[in-house]
């Protein structure tokens, strides 16, 4: 421990409660990229958590926390402007158009383990508004929250069970939250402010190879979710275990409804969604639960909908349903406006579907503008972008 560390670390034990201002006591001398911080840091961090009182009660778990965290609030009005890379694949700046940013991405490697064993992997990379270029991080997962002001980040290799709540116009971390179970597919709830986490006993994108065209999955090993309160540190775990006369194999994270009342599970044929409550309880359906790529399908005005993915693709009108456009696009993935979608286009006159990069277009198909560079998925290291609302 550092001369430091216990200078603070005495002032806490005389103050009996942890006060405001711990890591920044520990940190102020120095100032650290995001995700280069030494083991000061660290430290404070895991000394913070280990004063949260830990609760059980009644299948959850309950962090009860010293202090509360403040997040950095929403831009009001926010920024609508149009901001392009179409000359790099992955893209090093801003992507962005009307409505939404893409506020991080991940790049996905199959990575050899001992014996027979693949894993796929995730190398992530987050936007920093700061110089408006994205950054490569070390983290196992994370997630940028709407409005652009914070993004939840997982130490791990490729789970893990330590979350770092992240300033991003500062650069520096707002609080860690200490988990009991290994995680992956973190995901902000609709109004930023909580965290949802699905729980695996192993990694569950792993496979033993067979033959160089043949793998087989182990059996998923999911064991529920937590839903983090931010603001309160609140955490709450929910027993939710895969039936595997369902869902037998690979990953099945959980998701936010649209107003961040229920999760989802994915499932095959239909239903392809079944709902739960937060505390894990079985729940119908929301009437209108409109998605697409895990965004909102239905326009601002609440007038259009965007339609299935499939060349061409269309957008109806919710009321009659009738199709108002068709565009020469593979998806439609969110609307930047009421009269302009954000959506996949293969290039030229789309022989090879894989080869696609993300548009700005009207609602009658019209190209207004291309946003990133085109990307040929049959090649190794394909990018997987995140779309967040501004």
């Amino acid at each position: 421990m550092t001369n430091k560390l216990r200078e603070v670390m005495g002032e806490w034990a005389d103050e009996v409660q942890v006060p405001h201002d711990l890591a920044d006591r520990a940190l102020r001398r120095r100032a650290r990229r995001p995700w280069v911080y030494g083991a000061l840091a660290v430290g404070v961090a895991a000394a913070l958590a280990v004063v949260a009182m830990i609760v059980p009660g009644e299948g959850d778990i309950v962090i009860k926390p010293a202090t509360e965290v403040t997040l950095p609030a929403r831009p009001s009005p926010a920024p609508t402007d149009v901001r392009t890379d179409v000359d790099n694949v992955p893209p090093r700046n801003m992507i962005a158009a009307g409505n939404y940013a893409i506020s991080s991405y991940f790049v996905y490697t199959t990575e050899k383990l001992g014996g027979r064993w693949e894993r796929r992997r995730h190398t992530w990379w987050l936007l920093n508004p700061r110089t408006g270029t994205y950054e490569k991080t070390p983290y196992a997962w994370l997630d940028v929250a709407p409005g652009l002001q914070v993004a939840a980040v997982l130490e791990g290799e490729v789970m893990g069970r330590r979350i770092g709540i992240l300033d991003l116009n500062t650069g520096q971390f707002l609080t860690w939250i200490e988990l009991d179970q290994d995680v992956i597919g973190l995901k902000w709830s609709p109004d930023g402010t909580k965290l949802l986490a699905t729980a695996y006993t192993e990694y569950p994108m792993r496979w033993k190879r067979i033959d160089p065209n043949t793998t087989t999955e182990e059996p998923t090993t999911r064991t529920g979710f937590y839903v983090v309160d931010v603001p309160t540190k609140r955490v709450a775990f929910r027993p939710m275990p895969i039936d595997r006369n369902i869902l037998p194999n690979g990953s099945q994270n959980f998701s936010w409804s649209q107003d961040g009342t229920l999760v989802w599970e994915g499932r095959g044929g239909q239903p392809n969604r079944v709902y739960f409550t937060l505390d894990g309880r079985p729940h119908e359906a929301p009437q209108e639960e409109y998605s697409s790529g895990g965004v909102t399908a239905l326009s601002p005005n609440g007038a259009l909908l965007l339609g299935d993915a499939g060349l061409p693709t269309s957008i109806t009108d919710k009321a009659t349903g009738r199709v108002v456009g068709r565009q020469r696009a593979l998806q439609l993935h969110a609307w930047a406006d009421d009269e302009s979608v954000l959506g996949l286009r293969c290039a030229g006159e789309c022989d090879n579907e894989f080869h696609s990069a993300l548009t700005l277009m009207g609602v009658d198909g019209s190209m207004k503008q291309q946003l990133s560079g085109y990307k040929d998925e049959t090649k190794e290291d394909p990018w997987v972008w995140v779309l967040t609302p501004r």
